[in-house]
């Protein structure tokens, strides 16, 4: 009778299974590893990015919602989305809010020390105007919002309320310095206007010393009235203050021009590619297409957008067809409101779409460094990322070595309801604030290699994604 073989059988075969398995995912990395480079080497060699952004910028300009040049970008995203072979884009219809300067911003100070000087000032994107003669007023520093419940309506009424509240230099994260301080530009006036001031004035969100003031969406609460809200440039918020010293009297005069009009009809543009295996389930790049009206928006977010459109065109023109969608869905009015973003997420949510995952490009095209990741729960992002730390060895020979838990960016968090993993490309943080949401925030600002290796970074995890899902 012959000798049972039963458990040399079983281990033969594991061995053999093993074997083949670990074979099998070897080549898988190493054709993915082949492709990562392709993707690379394609973008920056043959990547039309910066050129694009270049038409973005100077032939269009800044694109505050419900703006011509708005429209104008939407036109234009839509058909260079149309010039990449096999691409299908469509326009998203969403209502945006109209808020326009109508004129001159001035300011000056008026102090019996130097008689008057002038100072850069900028009207907060939803600020209502000074008349047409501008006031003048004498101001009180506060360094947070809080003091305003200790002075109360006897020191504040009638008087321009002016925040004091730099960046902390030493947060490494610019952004993290930015979060600290982008409440108060939010709620400052409404807070100031309950004591009796006469107008809200901050130094601006930035992180270094220059003329340039920084503008940004601000709100009024229901119930409190609406009066002139501006920031001055940090430069001279610094003059302000050495004054303020030395005469507590001393004036300022401020003249604002803008308007709210009702809200207009405009668009999220999109495009996509669609997958070979499994089409339903969508990977978003997204970036915002609107920019502040005061410079042309080239960092903020000019630059997330022409990385969005150069991922698809560059898989087009590798001819890597990815096993899901990967879609680029360009939002229209981040910067004050987040309305196509908020449609977008709707519009996925009552279709039932399957976004496993949304990347938002939208914090400046400096040089790449890695990626945030955040997810509806803490337990699953934990798990996320630790999914997203497999393609480090991939990433790392390109610079990418930032994988963490983070916020991912206004327009994709909308998508965190609905199940989706959400990301945010994380480029080097130190230069973005000095030209956000200013006139200085111009196409000549951005470095092509920086800004093509930000759209190869942005391409390469989209298509890693799309290739081997969670």
């Amino acid at each position: 009778m012959p000798k049972k073989t039963t458990g040399f059988n079983i281990t033969f075969i594991v061995c053999v299974f093993g074997f083949l398995w670990w074979g099998f995912t070897a080549q898988k990395e190493a054709a993915q590893e082949t492709a990562v480079k392709q993707i690379f080497d394609e973008t920056l060699k043959n990547g039309k990015s910066y050129a694009d952004l270049e038409y973005l910028c100077k032939r269009i300009g800044g694109r505050l919602s419900g703006s011509p040049q708005a429209a104008a970008a939407v036109e234009w995203a839509k058909q260079t989305l149309e010039r990449i072979p096999g691409i299908n884009s469509s326009l998203q219809a969403v209502m945006v809010p109209h808020w326009e300067r109508t004129g001159k911003e001035e300011a000056r100070i008026i102090s019996k020390h130097i008689g008057w000087q002038p100072v850069n000032v900028c009207a907060l994107g939803g600020s209502v105007s000074t008349d047409k003669f501008g006031l003048t007023a004498p101001v009180v520093k506060i360094n947070t919002l809080a003091e305003l419940d200790k002075l109360g309506a006897k020191v504040v009424s009638g008087k321009i309320v002016y925040l004091d509240q730099a960046f902390d230099p030493t947060i490494i994260n610019t952004f993290d310095a930015y979060s600290a301080c982008a409440s108060n530009r939010f709620t400052g006036a409404s807070n100031a206007a309950r004591y009796g001031a006469a107008a809200f004035v901050l130094r601006a969100l930035a992180s270094n010393t220059d003329h340039h003031p920084h503008t940004g969406s601000m709100r009024y609460e229901e119930g409190t009235v609406k009066i002139p809200a501006a920031a001055i440039a940090t430069q001279d918020a610094d003059v302000l203050v050495g004054l303020l010293d030395k005469d507590p009297n001393l004036m300022l005069h401020l003249k604002l021009h803008c308007q709210n009009y009702p809200d207009r009809l405009s668009y999220n543009v999109l495009g996509e590619i669609k997958g070979t295996q499994f089409p339903d389930e969508v990977i978003v790049v997204g970036a915002h297409l609107d920019s502040w009206d005061n410079g042309e928006g080239a960092h903020d977010d000019g630059a997330g957008s022409v990385q969005c459109i150069e991922v698809l065109r560059t898989l087009t023109n590798l001819q890597l067809r990815p096993k899901r969608t990967i879609r680029c869905v360009l939002f229209m009015n981040e910067e004050n409101g987040a309305k196509g973003a908020q449609e977008y997420a709707r519009w996925a949510a009552e279709n039932g779409e399957k976004c496993i995952a949304a990347i938002e490009s939208d914090r400046g095209g400096f040089t790449p460094r890695g990626f945030t990741l955040e997810t509806s729960t803490d337990s699953l992002t934990q798990i996320r990322i630790a999914t997203l730390r497999r393609y480090e060895s991939l990433l790392k020979p390109y610079g990418l070595h930032y994988f963490e838990k983070g916020f991912s960016g206004v327009d994709v968090k909308y998508l965190l309801p609905n199940g989706t993993v959400c990301m945010g490309l994380v480029p080097d943080s130190q230069r973005y604030f000095d030209y956000h949401h200013t006139p200085n925030d111009t196409f000549d600002k951005v470095n092509e290699r920086e800004l093509k290796l930000g759209a190869a970074s942005l391409t390469a995890l989209a298509y890693l994604i799309a290739e081997n899902g969670w």
